[in-house]
């Protein structure tokens, strides 16, 4: 094997596991370890949630969004990726207010709706993040793989171990320090690395006339209904994201919090736009594009070798600061659901957890499926939980809120085809395309369902759940 990827995802690793453990607090509790309470500015929170929030996914469906479907759609991811740090800036310090001593959503939706909301929130976190965790690490292998044309699944097994070991010993500040210099690192290696495949030769026409190109934009009602599912299934997803839950608590000031969710917002907006404009310009070269499509890569392959080992530390740093947050989201989820949870237990819950997750990772098994079916039971639930912010929701509209999106998720299809099944079949992707009709069923399902229990609800009730 070629010395130089493993010096180079080696050297990342080593300089990430530094800062991780340097982070550890002195006198660190269980709940320092977990929320790391009122301990960081706007700009570390910020930093924070561009480099958590974007993983190596960027490298991927951003471009072939741009390549194939055109800047409408393109924007819609933009706006979707960005939008739950304005939504987090809008109600987490209510959330912050409501609970001051809060550390997961799950205790937010069982003070406020009971029991039976708090299990399915859980169950939805849980799903999502761990689809998004082991899609991390399988992305970080195929990387590997197509940039050094080597096994990558060495590379699974060092980014899984050297996050566990900081974020295991240092907890959520591990997480949050490992994500300072990650982002910077981020933002540095996608300007540089974009400079350079602009400015790279484009192939000869021999190449284009082999290999044609995808079309450079789809039409306009294509691109705005791509962009409307993006928005809403990503937005969707990320606000039962615990690792950004965690940072409410961590904030130093509501202010704090609501800054450093702006800036998250916007450079996250801006990193997906500059990796997805790379995949329009490889479209608009016409180079072979591969299959599955992977337009970014495209673009690396005709740029100089020396190129190489930059990449592959911009996806390293990618996919650690993704893991690491996920990995302490997760434990904490698990932990704060015991009253009587101890820090060893936290530390051990976020090294079991991880088996079963690089057990699949190293398969090379797609989770695409399965993470668009977390996305969609996400939009089922994301608004009756928010409208908990409300007075006037009675606790028992969020629960009949949540089943109507469900229902709202299968009914379009279902309608259309004329067939019930027909409706559950598309409501699971099976072409592994998010469409629009499911997630627009859902959002509007649960939406009405919930307010107009609130608005039926009596005067008397605003202090349920109280």
């Amino acid at each position: 094997m070629n010395a130089l990827p493993i010096a180079t995802v080696g050297g990342a690793l080593l300089a990430f596991l530094w800062v991780g453990l340097r982070a550890r607090s002195a006198d660190t509790t269980l709940d320092e370890y977990l929320t790391a309470r009122g301990s960081q500015s706007a700009t570390t929170l910020g930093l924070s949630f561009l480099a958590s929030g974007l993983g190596a996914w960027i490298l991927f469906v951003p471009p072939e969004i741009g390549a194939f479907v055109g800047p409408v759609a393109l924007a819609g991811y933009a706006i979707g990726a960005a939008l739950p740090f304005l939504v987090l800036a809008w109600c987490g310090p209510a959330i912050r207010r409501r609970m001051p001593a809060g550390r997961s959503l799950t205790e937010y939706a069982g003070e406020r709706f009971g029991g039976a909301v708090r299990g399915w929130v859980l169950l939805l976190s849980l799903l999502y993040m761990l689809c998004f965790l082991t899609a991390e690490l399988t992305a970080i292998g195929g990387i590997v793989a197509l940039l050094t044309g080597q096994d990558g699944r060495w590379a699974v097994l060092a980014v899984a171990a050297v996050t566990l070991i900081y974020t295991a010993w240092g907890g959520l500040r591990a997480s949050l320090a490992t994500d300072r210099w990650q982002a910077w690192l981020l933002l540095a290696l996608l300007a540089w690395v974009g400079a350079v495949v602009v400015q790279a030769p484009a192939p000869p026409p021999a190449s284009t006339a082999a290999a044609p190109s995808a079309p450079a934009a789809a039409p306009l009602p294509v691109g705005l209904s791509v962009a409307l599912t993006l928005v809403i299934a990503v937005t969707a997803a990320n606000l039962f994201h615990q690792g950004y839950w965690q940072r409410i608590w961590a904030a130093h000031s509501e202010r704090a919090l609501q800054r450093g969710a702006w800036l998250g917002a916007v450079t996250t907006a801006a990193a997906i736009a500059l990796v997805g404009g790379l995949g329009m310009l490889a479209a608009q070269q016409g180079l072979p594009l591969g299959t599955p499509p992977v337009p970014f890569f495209a673009l690396v392959q005709h740029a100089p070798d020396w190129v190489v080992a930059p990449v592959l530390v911009l996806a390293v740093a990618l996919v650690a600061s993704s893991v690491d947050t996920l990995q302490s989201g997760i434990a904490a989820l698990l932990v704060t659901q015991r009253r009587q949870a101890s820090l060893a237990g936290a530390r051990w819950a976020t090294v079991l957890l991880m088996v079963p997750v690089v057990a699949v990772a190293w398969q090379g098994l797609s989770v695409l499926r399965l993470f668009l079916v977390a996305d969609l039971l996400c939009a089922t639930a994301a608004v009756p939980l928010l409208l908990g912010l409300w007075r006037r929701t009675p606790r028992h509209a969020a629960l009949i809120g949540m089943a109507a999106g469900l229902v709202g998720a299968v009914l379009p299809d279902a309608w259309a085809a004329g067939n019930l099944w027909q409706g559950l079949v598309a409501a699971t992707f099976p072409a592994n395309v998010p469409t629009l009709a499911p997630f627009a069923g859902a959002l509007i399902a649960s939406t009405a369902a919930t307010l107009t229990l609130a608005w039926l609800a009596p005067a008397r009730e605003p202090a349920a759940g109280r």
